[in-house]
């Protein structure tokens, strides 16, 4: 889609029939993920089940007009033939998702140890939190169990992976802690951060890996070094329960979203908030029965970082230009609890409290070269480091996103 235009449906996945009196493992898709590479999709599509869809979808999911680009060289050229859909099944209700960077050369090690008749390849990750508090660990190639990890004591809400590709996980659970687990190390549980009073629903490492922000069940939003596993700062300003957080991909900006309706966005190096980005409404309600309908459930970055999208409990998803204060789109999705991006962008999944996945086209724009330049510089300095250049005041504000 251009910029302005209202997303379209590409495509919709709905789980098989659930299996008879299966009352205790629910339908709803907590979480969906891309590969960072982009050619494989995970879904968790209730009932204890995970599906992974090489990408881009086959035929047979996309409506006419909409085929993917260059679908076949790309299964072609991996030499083994396409990819295959896999079910893993995990035997709870699965909350959250996260893969592994890809290629990630210290997986090697991971994969030789488990199996050592198989012969020596990168390997790709999914990471799978379920309700009982177990953390899996999957070989999406083959779609075997690796590892599993054990250590929290309810539902793992939310996982995230650093991405550099050290292998190293974080988790999010309704026990209140995170946890840091090292997979070179057999999974071992390098660190538990305490402090959190409520759920915690929400964890986002940065691009750069030096922090790692928290949502819980509360107003404050927390802020960790991931070099010392300590807490930074806490971000005060929602009215209500934070339930999303995301870095923008340059880790100059944080987003949060809360049930007050309302997205902040950051600065996570000072905990400056640069703007709100409040959900109206488009029709009113006739009575003040239900006043959460703008509760918001999702936030994302678009991967170069122009863009945001929300899922609210209004039935509506939500697409942001960075420098605008109202959507520049809306489409309508009922249930709607999760969103992301596609990695190379021009696509968005949300999952749904029916179990359902809906991919929706996103903005396709050429960043500008000041972007560009913001993106990369911002990439390896600090909002202090900026501040403190030899420029010029209009330059440091662009830099630091203060020319909203």
């Amino acid at each position: 889609m251009e910029a302005g235009e209202e997303p379209l449906l590409l495509a919709e996945l709905k789980p098989g029939r659930p299996h008879q009196f299966d009352w205790k493992s629910s339908c709803e898709t907590w979480s969906v993920a891309f590969s960072p590479d982009g050619s494989w999709f995970a879904w968790s599509q209730g009932h204890c089940i995970v599906k992974l869809i090489p990408w881009p979808l086959e035929e047979q999911f996309i409506p006419k007009g909409f085929e993917a680009k260059s679908r076949s060289s790309k299964s072609d050229s991996k030499g083994r033939g396409s990819p295959k859909e896999k079910t893993l099944d995990c035997g709870q209700i699965v909350w959250g998702l996260a893969f592994s960077p890809w290629p990630s050369p210290p997986s090697r090690k991971l994969w030789a140890r488990h199996h050592p008749q198989v012969p020596d390849v990168s390997c790709l990750i999914l990471a799978t939190g379920l309700n009982d508090g177990q953390i899996k660990i999957w070989e999406v190639q083959t779609g075997l169990l690796l590892l599993n990890l054990s250590g929290h004591q309810d539902v793992v809400r939310d996982l995230s992976f650093t991405p550099s590709g050290s292998l190293i996980l974080v988790s999010a659970s309704r026990d209140k802690t995170l946890r840091i687990w090292d997979l070179n190390k057999h999974g071992k549980q390098i660190q538990v951060l305490s402090g959190h009073l409520q759920w915690v629903y929400c964890c986002s490492i940065s691009p750069d890996c030096s922090m790692l922000c928290s949502a819980a069940g509360e107003k404050s939003v927390f802020l960790w070094s991931m070099r010392s596993y300590t807490l930074i700062r806490k971000l005060e300003g929602h009215q209500s329960s934070v339930v999303s957080c995301d870095f923008s991909p340059d880790s100059a900006l944080l987003v949060t979203a809360s049930y007050d309706t309302n997205v902040i966005m950051w600065d996570p190096y000072t905990g400056e908030r640069l703007r709100s980005l409040h959900h109206t409404q488009l029709d009113p309600p006739m009575d003040d029965s239900d006043v959460h309908i703008s509760s918001l459930r999702s936030v994302c970055f678009s991967p170069e970082g122009l863009y945001l999208a929300t899922v609210a409990d209004d039935r509506l998803l939500r697409i942001w230009a960075l420098e605008l204060k109202t959507p520049i789109a809306f489409a309508p999705m009922t249930n709607g609890l999760c969103c992301t991006f596609f990695p190379h962008g021009g696509v968005i999944a949300t999952g749904t409290r029916d179990g359902h996945v809906q991919f929706w086209t996103a903005p396709r724009v050429l960043s500008s070269l000041k972007h560009l330049c913001r993106k990369a510089l911002r990439s390896f300095l600090t909002t202090y480091q900026v501040l403190a250049l030899p420029i010029p005041k209009k330059m440091k504000e662009f830099l630091t996103y203060r020319t909203f």
